[in-house]
């Protein structure tokens, strides 16, 4: 017997794994407790146990949200009623940091706080009780928590819960798998964070941005063509979007050509394939099913429905024609690109039977609508909180793109193109909005509107079939 099966053996009974699920989220939100017990570790060991166990993944879920829920409550709860002693208390009298760090990130972030203090590390713990010791609406307070809450349990259980499903299939991978997981890995952090960096250097209050604005003032030519791209753009040249557009425009081509050039699948897309065959389960397909769901056409109405219709009634005109310009252009050039290549799908449902693999279409329009969002929606924050909004925008398009593979409809090929498409319209939706007058969003009630996308992509989910 291998010394993982007898762990395994050790594994609770399922009402006190559940139990345990509950408590770890409890006390890993918990404040103070929670900086000095190891919750992301603990939860990923339980999720794993849960999963080999093949518990039922909605009560794993629901466990991991009631324990989280509960420990951010009980923090609030502590610093509403005990405000004035909680400085005194161990061990704020030993760190008093820990409260100033807390109460810094809930000054820089308001409201916003509890739910990206939710996965923020070292102040996750604290900003609930500093949130209750500033006296936060407790309404508030209470959204804020339910809804970082159901977003917060499955991105901290489900990869734990997969791999208590799948770590026997992931000792007998195919063969040069483990180099494809490495550079896949790699290729993803370089990535987000290369456009991070470049995105936060190129705005305006940026490094690079002030040295090209230097460069270009030292001739009379350039500093004429400054200002006027200055004048035409609002007063602060896009400069990170332009970058996107030229890279996502000239890798698209380059990587459209190596798909031309190979007659059918690449290599690496025969090698990914059998991984993702060989990871394959039935949770994993439930799962890729819907958030293809998600990404078709019926999908992106239910998500973007409720905004346009804000919009319009709003007369924010400029917006919704840009994002109308953006959804109809992106169709438009998925239909076209597929239907001028003609690469045949590793699978074909009866669904897709007439449509082409390249570029994926899901990935494109996925990228395309988060990245608008995005763009859109930072424009509302300080300059050194929008990257954060960038970073969620990544981490939603991923699993999107990731969920083809396991429903073998694309290969792995089709989804890097389909990225560099929709990056490429993205940045071309985002350069014209930039230059053309608008009212900011300012009175947008982005809780409502997103509850009202979430309950018309759960009856899209749920009743409606694939597209």
């Amino acid at each position: 017997m291998s010394v993982v099966d007898w762990l395994y053996q050790l594994t609770p009974s399922p009402p006190l794994l559940l139990l345990g699920i509950v408590v770890i989220s409890l006390v890993e939100s918990l404040a103070v407790i929670g900086l000095i017990v190891p919750g992301v570790v603990l939860i990923t060991a339980a999720a794993s146990l849960a999963g080999h166990q093949q518990l039922a993944i909605p009560l794993v879920l629901l466990s991991a949200f009631v324990g989280a829920v509960a420990g951010d409550a009980l923090s609030f709860a502590l610093g509403y009623t005990q405000r004035q002693r909680v400085p005194g208390l161990w061990p704020f009298t030993r760190h008093p940091e820990w409260l100033a760090q807390g109460a810094r990130f809930f000054q820089r972030h308001g409201s916003l706080s509890v739910i990206f203090g939710r996965f923020a590390g070292p102040v996750r713990p604290i900003v609930p009780l500093i949130a209750g010791m500033m006296h936060m609406r407790p309404f508030t307070f209470a959204c804020a928590n339910i809804g970082s809450a159901l977003v917060w349990a499955p991105v901290y259980v489900l990869p734990g819960y997969l791999l208590g499903r799948t770590w026997k299939q992931l000792l007998e991978l195919p063969a040069d798998s483990d180099k494809w997981l490495i550079l896949f890995a790699v290729a993803i952090g370089l990535t987000a964070l290369a456009f991070s960096w470049l995105r936060h250097h190129l705005a305006k209050e940026g490094w690079l941005y002030r040295q090209l604005a230097l460069l270009a003032r030292a001739r009379p030519w350039s500093r004429k063509l400054w200002q006027a791209l200055r004048a035409q753009s609002q007063g602060e040249i896009p400069l990170a979007t332009l970058s996107m557009l030229v890279f996502a425009s000239a890798t698209f081509c380059f990587w459209t050509l190596v798909v031309l050039e190979a007659d059918g699948p690449l290599l690496m897309d025969e090698q990914i394939r059998a991984l993702m065959q060989a990871i394959e389960t039935p949770w994993l397909t439930w799962l890729a099913e819907g958030l293809a769901k998600i990404g078709d056409t019926a999908g992106i109405l239910s998500l973007s429905l409720p905004w346009a219709i804000w919009l319009l009634a709003k007369r924010h005109t400029t917006t919704l024609a840009h994002l109308i310009a953006g959804l109809v252009g992106i169709a438009t050039a998925n239909t076209l690109f597929k239907h001028v290549i003609g690469r045949a799908r590793p699978e074909a449902p009866a669904y897709l039977i007439d449509s082409g693999s390249y570029p994926s279409a899901h990935t494109s329009t996925t990228v395309l609508l988060f990245g608008l969002a995005a763009a859109i929606f930072a424009k509302q924050l300080a300059s050194h909180r929008r990257h954060l909004v960038y970073w969620l925008a990544i981490l939603s398009c991923l699993p999107m793109a990731l969920s083809r593979l396991v429903l073998d409809v694309h290969w792995a090929s089709d989804l890097i193109g389909g990225a560099l498409l929709g990056l490429m319209v993205c940045a071309m939706i985002n350069i014209s909005y930039h230059r053309t007058p608008h009212h900011p969003l300012n009175d947008a009630p982005w809780r409502c509107l997103a509850l009202s996308s979430l309950v018309l992509l759960t009856v899209r989910i749920t009743w409606l079939p694939a597209v």
